[in-house]
């Protein structure tokens, strides 16, 4: 009966205009007044920062807070997937029958979280793992490897909770909630980045197309981008930004990896360190 009436509570909650009013307030000159506290409630390492705490004019411009540049090495071997973003594993496995798991017992479906049917093919029988970024979490999202962007896909959806209380309470959260997709083309498959909206994330950004937007006053269609020049990043370059936290999820196509760390739900991970080795050369 309490989860029922937690799921009927968040179904029914103004998720996308509490998110954007959170947005908007966290880029107002008043909420840097805020970021001593949320350093603190949140325990975050200033060490790695780039810029000292004063130079902030608002809490946004902390969340997405750069780092220096040796804070966070690249894994230099280009046989290596690194970790996109800082963040937790919550979920890592095989795509069977085109079924992924949100959480013990939940699962989703591969269709439903592309929305584009001549990709599902392509990551069936593949692996993924699925990254959860607290508010402590440095919320940049980098290349987990080099390659071209010919294609990304914005789905509308909602803007579920995605900490661990949404995984449990929302089934199929992953898949409802708004979401952007980037097809990172190599030399051994496609990889596919996918970052995932949630309660107060003000936006998704991507650095190499502003056009692209997230929870937008009003609501548009799914929306499909073929770029005829391609966008070439190196491995560890910036893609994007959460303004505030979520998910990031990488899929790759069957027989392209295999983990180089324990990928097993609750292991820690920083962007740039090593998580797979890739198979093909």
């Amino acid at each position: 009966m309490k989860i029922t009436l937690s799921r009927l509570f968040w179904r029914w909650l103004p998720k996308k205009k509490i998110s954007r009013w959170a947005g908007n307030f966290a880029k107002h000159p008043a909420s840097r007044r805020l970021i001593p506290w949320y350093i603190k409630r949140f325990n975050i390492d200033l060490t790695p920062v780039k810029r000292p705490v004063h130079d902030f004019e608002n809490l946004m411009e902390f969340f997405i807070r750069e780092l220096n540049p040796d804070a966070r090495p690249i894994d230099p071997d280009p046989r290596i997937v690194v970790s996109p973003v800082d963040g937790t594993i919550s979920q890592s496995g095989k795509i069977l029958e085109g079924t992924l798991i949100q959480a013990k017992g939940v699962t989703y479906s591969l269709e439903h979280l592309l929305g584009k049917q001549d990709q599902i093919h392509r990551f069936t029988g593949g692996q993924y793992i699925t990254i959860y970024l607290s508010p402590r979490d440095y919320h940049r999202i980098h290349m987990p490897v080099s390659g071209t962007i010919r294609e990304v896909t914005y789905i509308p959806g909602e803007l579920y909770p995605v900490n661990e209380t949404g995984v449990h309470l929302i089934p199929g959260l992953f898949a409802e909630n708004e979401r952007v997709i980037s097809y990172i083309s190599t030399d051994f498959g496609v990889v596919a980045l996918i970052k995932i909206g949630a309660t107060n994330v003000g936006s998704i950004k991507l650095v190499f197309d502003e056009e692209v937007k997230t929870n937008p006053h009003r609501e548009k269609p799914q929306e499909h981008k073929r770029y005829e020049k391609s966008v070439s990043l190196e491995k560890g370059d910036e893609l994007g930004r959460f303004e505030f936290g979520s998910t990031v999820i990488l899929l790759f196509e069957p027989d392209q990896i295999d983990w180089t760390i324990d990928v097993k739900p609750g292991t820690k991970v920083q962007m740039g360190q090593s998580l797979a080795r890739i198979l093909k050369t």
